[in-house]
């Protein structure tokens, strides 16, 4: 079953995503900045529908915030969407996609997380780095000290399915071997 994107102005609902880097759970501060929950969201570039959902929802928010830059939209503007191609291009998980960082601060409260039939998740070990989610995303725009660009703000997540955890890391399954011996000082 594929499930489709919507759009409602500057805010989508995406289509199926990978959730990377995802700190939805307890919010953090990067380099001293307001603490904030966090995702990237890893957007196959087949998902044509999300793709497009999402370059709509921006050139909306490019027109809603011309006021911010001076009554004009600026040639040099920073915009969400990226190519995980080009950015990302040594992390498999990012090989054929775009990815948006989309993030909220914690002064807004957590992201409601639901699974696919609506229902709350409070399990932290749910929702992480690898599993598939769709995503409520409003796109604004900034101009913050000279920089000029739509973000992406993080609403709502539904877990949709587990997937690889993209830690970078191994598990201690991987790393060890079941001891066999019979020695009364192991644990």
């Amino acid at each position: 079953m594929a499930i489709s994107a919507k759009r409602n102005g500057t805010k989508v609902i995406t289509g199926e995503v990978r959730a990377s880097y995802a700190k939805v759970w307890e919010p953090e501060s990067i380099n001293g900045s307001d603490e904030k929950y966090s995702v990237s969201l890893i957007i196959s570039k087949d998902d044509t529908e999300t793709i497009k959902a999402i370059e709509e929802a921006i050139e909306e928010a490019k027109q809603d915030g011309k006021a911010k830059f001076g009554g004009k939209i600026p040639n040099t503007l920073k915009t969400p969407l990226r190519d995980g191609d080009e950015e990302r291009e040594d992390d498999e998980a990012y090989k054929n996609s775009y990815f948006i960082n989309a993030n909220r601060n914690a002064s807004q409260g957590q992201p409601q997380i639901v699974d696919a039939y609506k229902n709350k998740i409070t399990d932290t070990t749910a929702v992480y780095s690898g599993c598939f989610i769709r995503a409520s995303v409003n796109f604004f725009a900034f101009n913050t000290n000279g920089n000029k660009g739509i973000a992406a703000g993080l609403g709502n997540i539904q877990k949709i399915r587990d997937g690889e955890m993209l830690s970078g890391g191994s598990t201690a399954d991987e790393d060890f071997d079941e001891l066999d011996t019979d020695d009364d000082d192991l644990i």
